[in-house]
């Protein structure tokens, strides 16, 4: 079982990014770029795919999901409205350590972010309510979040536990000490 400590040397682990205090700058608004951010975290600047992954890492480490609902591209002087899809990034791998509640889920996005999941950055899954799809996503930082690839959400429905919560079973998956529901038993199947 992997102890408090343990956890703490694996979170120390994931390197830790220069992102702008994009949070603190408050220009006022320059207008709508023509900017998208597919669902599969594709991005595009004038209908056509931006190729350079540094070119979109630093477009990543300047966007802003405001309390409006709305992403922005932010500088000290200029905000300018970008449309995405979905979520901004796509968690593209899953690194587990240890199991069961002693688990503990790190994820890498498209953008290289890195992050573990629990109390600070939650896994959350969405139901489509026409196709009943799930959308699982894990919380990256600031109300930006990445969208799970569909095969690292069939790798957590493999370490999905069942449990008894509030009087009801669910699936869900532990990491770091927390357990994030992800359907009801015969949910996923």
């Amino acid at each position: 079982m992997l102890d408090a400590q343990e956890i703490a040397a694996i979170a120390a682990r994931l390197p830790k990014g220069r992102i702008p205090p994009v949070e603190t700058w408050q220009p006022d608004f320059s207008g709508d770029m023509d900017m998208r951010i597919a669902r599969d975290g594709t991005w595009f600047y004038l209908g056509s795919s931006i190729k350079r992954q540094k070119m979109v890492q630093l477009f990543a480490s300047i966007l802003r999901h405001d309390p409006d609902g709305k992403y922005y591209l932010v500088t000290p002087v200029e905000k300018f409205g970008i449309t995405v899809d979905d979520a901004p990034f796509q968690a593209v791998a899953m690194e587990v350590h240890g199991q069961g509640r002693a688990q503990v889920l790190t994820f890498r996005t498209n953008v290289d972010d890195q992050v573990m999941a629990g109390p600070e950055h939650p896994i959350r899954i969405e139901i489509d309510p026409v196709t009943e799809e799930p959308s699982p996503y894990v919380h990256v930082r600031a109300r930006l979040e990445a969208l799970i690839s569909r095969a690292i959400f069939y790798d957590l429905v493999e370490l999905a536990v069942e449990e008894e919560r509030g009087g009801k079973s669910q699936f869900g998956i532990w990491s770091a000490g927390v357990f994030f529901p992800i359907g009801s038993p015969g949910s996923l199947v």
